[in-house]
C-alpha cells in the first residue's frame, strides 16, 4: 500500500491550505484515515483522524481550526486547515488502516512520506 501526500507549503499566519493523500489499496480494505504531525523536535502527534463512516477525531490543539474529511471512491483523506498559527509549523504525515483479512487482527497500519507546512508569523 502506497501513500501519496500533497499540499504542503508555505503559508502566512491565519491562512488556509489543504492537504490530501491517496492511498493505493481496494476500496473496501480502507478503514481509518488519519493525519498527524512532527514539529522539529517533537515526537509525532496526532492531529485527526476519521472513521470508515466519517466519524472525525481531532486533537486539541486543532478542534474547530482544521476540519478532517474522505473521499471513500477515492480512498483519498483531506484536512483543510484554517486559521494556521505558527505552532501549526510541521511535516504532515497521513496514515492509513488498511485491512487485509476478515478479522481485524488483520489490519495494518501504513504512513505517506510526509509532507512539510510552514506558518510564518
Amino acid at each position: 500500500v502506497q501513500l501519496q501526500a500533497s499540499g504542503g507549503g508555505l503559508v502566512q499566519a491565519g491562512g488556509s491550505l489543504r492537504l490530501s493523500c491517496e492511498a493505493s489499496a481496494s476500496i473496501s480494505s480502507v478503514n481509518a484515515m488519519g493525519w498527524y504531525r512532527q514539529a522539529p523536535g517533537k515526537q509525532r502527534g496526532l492531529v485527526a483522524t476519521i472513521t470508515k463512516s466519517g466519524t472525525p477525531r481531532y486533537a486539541d490543539a486543532v478542534q474547530g481550526r482544521f476540519t478532517i474529511s474522505r473521499d471513500n471512491a477515492k480512498n483519498t483523506v483531506y484536512l483543510q486547515m484554517n486559521s494556521l498559527k505558527p505552532e501549526d509549523t510541521a511535516i504532515y504525515y497521513c496514515n492509513v488502516d488498511v485491512k487485509h483479512g476478515f478479522t481485524s487482527a488483520s489490519i495494518k497500519s501504513y504512513w505517506g512520506q510526509g509532507t512539510l507546512v510552514t506558518v510564518s508569523s
